[in-house]
């Protein structure tokens, strides 16, 4: 098994090569006549969306504001259920929940790294 710091310096030496071939990238799509042109078109439709969805958005009124308010919540008790579930492992019991068909769903562990306070950054 590799070592941790290892792997973190790999990722970091990949990230940098990523961010060089973006920006090759980026600049080639720049060189390119059409791509102006198409990403302007974009804006323009994106504008036209946005306008349509306003004016459904007022059409629909309270309807629309439940909505947002069901969409915050939802996310509101998705942390209350992870914090539920961290707590419930660390006193070494099982996690599971049950949908309305007895199907189980079992929580799925992420780890993320982020940069301790303190840290200086030169890059990225």
């Amino acid at each position: 098994m590799q070592n941790i710091q290892e792997v973190f310096n790999h990722i970091r030496e990949m990230k940098k090569e990523q961010k060089d071939l973006r920006d090759m990238y980026k600049d080639a799509l720049v060189q390119a006549d059409e791509y102006e042109e198409i990403v302007e078109e974009i804006k323009v439709l994106r504008e036209k969306k946005q306008a349509i969805e306003a004016r459904i958005q007022l059409q629909l009124g309270r309807a629309y504001e439940k909505l947002e308010d069901l969409k915050h919540e939802v996310e509101t008790e998705k942390e209350m259920m992870n914090d539920i579930a961290l707590s419930t492992l660390m006193k070494g019991e099982t996690v599971v929940v049950k949908d309305e068909w007895d199907n189980e769903y079992e929580p799925a562990w992420k780890v993320a790294f982020k940069k301790a306070n303190g840290g200086t950054t030169t890059g990225e």
